[in-house]
């Protein structure tokens, strides 16, 4: 399952920000121990297969799990426009989450209106400031569900 430019689910190019890279790196070294996030905020790393480019990319978002799925939210901390990853995963739902020790094969939707409430709800929960964010934004910020493959 190798593409462009060598990269795979296993052999990802991390995000290109110094402090996520840092993140990335200290998440492995400790299965997802560390680093710690605002708040004690759970972390993931999620890796997605680039629309465009077909490069398979790795970054770290807050995630949870909620009834044997992940959720993530594509918040881009309230910008105007969707983060990559997230135009990445509509063009390629087939995406990684690593979630401490484990990793998770899974395919990536958005959630629809009617599961959105309560997963919204939950990830506020976690992080509060995704509330301020979408305050940020006239874009309706994304819930994304990754559904494992079994």
């Amino acid at each position: 399952m190798s593409d462009a430019a060598g990269t795979s689910p296993e052999n990802p190019i991390d995000n290109d920000a110094e402090w996520v890279k840092k993140q990335i790196e200290e998440y492995l070294a400790t299965d997802g121990e560390k680093p710690t996030f605002k708040g004690g905020a759970p972390l993931v790393l999620l890796t997605t297969q680039g629309r465009t480019s077909g490069e398979w990319r790795r970054t770290c978002l807050i995630g949870a799990e909620d009834e044997g799925r992940q959720i993530l939210v594509a918040s881009l901390g309230g910008a105007p426009k969707h983060p990559a990853w997230y135009l990445n995963l509509q063009a390629n739902p087939e995406v990684v989450v690593q979630n401490k020790g484990a990793i998770i094969r899974g395919t990536a939707r958005t959630a629809t209106a009617e599961e959105k409430p309560a997963l919204w709800a939950k990830m506020v929960s976690l992080y509060p400031d995704y509330a301020d964010y979408q305050t940020k934004t006239d874009r309706e910020i994304p819930v994304v569900i990754v559904d494992p493959i079994v």
